[in-house]
């Protein structure tokens, strides 16, 4: 009898999936790094497939590191039996939770007064130089999306994008017609922290910045 289609994808990852034993931690290591950077609950097959492991084998390692978040104690007679994952740990500031099918890693409710604090307060906090070089691509450009942006300063900048939305510097312009990736502008709030009336009185970088005075055509011919 032939396997099923889940059944020989899984035969598939196990086959040829990345060699995880020349990463620290191995392959749950390599799980817990994808769900830390997940913007969104992604489900089993999403993490099977992102990592290149079979759906069951997921399934299993993100039960223990749900447990180990959780700071999973066995007592000795039980040791022989129990999975390694968080023996004698203590429980954490974040939890792994499964919401409606799909996997992510939170803050724990218990510390949503001291994580609501922190985020408040750091809106008031220095930018750093990534952040206000990601804004400043972002205040001459808008709208304009993470992956330009990212092309723009040859980094990953999803973080930082996100740490200047929660400041109130940028917002959400809407989507791209041709790609349906997400728009950034500036805001109001962006304007009252620069003494300016609109992005219009921003000044100009031609003057400052001899022989790109082309750079706008520069990057309007990409392709992002």
């Amino acid at each position: 009898m032939n396997p099923k289609p889940q059944e020989r994808a899984s035969r598939e990852d196990l086959d040829h999936g990345p060699d995880f034993d020349d990463l620290p931690g191995g392959a749950k290591a390599a799980l817990e790094a994808v769900l830390m950077v997940l913007d969104e609950p992604a489900t089993e097959e999403e993490l099977a497939a992102g990592v290149g492991l079979a759906t069951d084998t997921v399934r299993s390692l993100l039960a223990e590191l749900q447990r180990e978040y959780n700071g999973y104690t066995v007592k000795a007679p039980e040791m022989e039996d129990a999975s390694h994952a968080g023996i004698g740990s203590s429980p954490r500031g974040f939890e792994l939770r499964n919401i409606a099918g799909g996997w992510r890693i939170y803050s724990r409710t218990e510390f949503a007064d001291i994580v609501g604090k922190y985020v408040l307060e750091g809106q008031t906090a220095r930018l750093t130089q990534a952040a206000l070089e990601t804004l400043a691509v972002i205040a001459y450009r808008q709208p304009v999306s993470r992956a330009r942006v990212s092309a723009i300063r040859g980094v990953n900048v999803d973080s930082v994008v996100r740490t200047l939305a929660q400041r109130g510097l940028i917002e959400d312009a809407g989507t791209d017609p041709e790609s349906g990736a997400i728009l950034y502008r500036t805001t109001s709030y962006f304007l009252e922290r620069m003494g300016i009336s609109s992005v219009g009185d921003l000044p100009q970088l031609s003057p400052h910045l001899p022989g790109l005075d082309g750079i706008a055509e520069f990057y309007d011919a990409g392709t992002m």
